[in-house]
């Protein structure tokens, strides 16, 4: 579907230059001499390049609309990890850069995650928003620290280190965002 250049919001998808891009950022620029412009920062999304890009109203741009199918994670084998269609039960394996390297670390047996596709094959993998995880290593809290927000750091089961409030010792499990690997809670049950 074409669109106007300055029509381009953050999160579309768009064919530029033969490939596929998701728009990251984008501002509207209005200079002092000269027409507006929307200046979009874009990610390639089979390789993951960016680029930053000038897009006048005047231009058109293909939008792509990507497939989005759920699929369950059931394990990894090298660098290659497999998921399985929720509907059809049919298996499809991607490569760890396909999927990121922080998100491998996330991956858990029997996740449930988002596959886009572009024309039958898959493009990216969206986990859910938070996981739950325990916490194997934490430091103990340091006598006498009463700042706001005196976090300290802990090793995640899955090998990540975050900061984690004091009260939280080793053994407990907790929420942690899958964006970046922040403390959110400490799991319910």
């Amino acid at each position: 579907m074409k669109i106007d250049g300055n029509e381009i919001r953050p999160g579309n998808v768009i064919e530029h230059q033969g490939r596929l891009w998701r728009a990251i950022k984008t501002q509207h620029v209005k200079p002092g001499k000269g027409g507006a412009f929307l200046q979009v920062e874009l990610r390639e999304l089979r390789e993951g390049t960016k680029l930053n890009e000038r897009f006048r109203s005047s231009e058109t741009v293909e939008r792509v609309r990507l497939d989005q199918k759920e699929y369950q994670y059931l394990y990894a084998e090298g660098d290659a990890h497999t998921f399985m269609d929720n509907e059809t039960y049919d298996q499809v394996s991607l490569e760890k850069s396909m999927i990121g390297e922080e998100a491998v670390l996330y991956l858990q047996d029997g996740m449930t995650v988002s596959i886009e596709s572009f024309e039958g094959s898959p493009i990216s993998v969206a986990l859910p928003d938070t996981v739950v995880l325990e916490v194997v290593e934490a430091d103990a809290v340091v006598k006498g620290q009463t700042a706001s927000s005196s976090y300290k750091p802990a090793l995640l089961g899955n090998g990540v280190r975050t900061l984690v409030p004091p009260h939280i010792e080793t053994g407990t499990r907790i929420v942690v965002n899958t964006a970046d690997g922040s403390y959110v809670e400490r799991a319910k049950g």
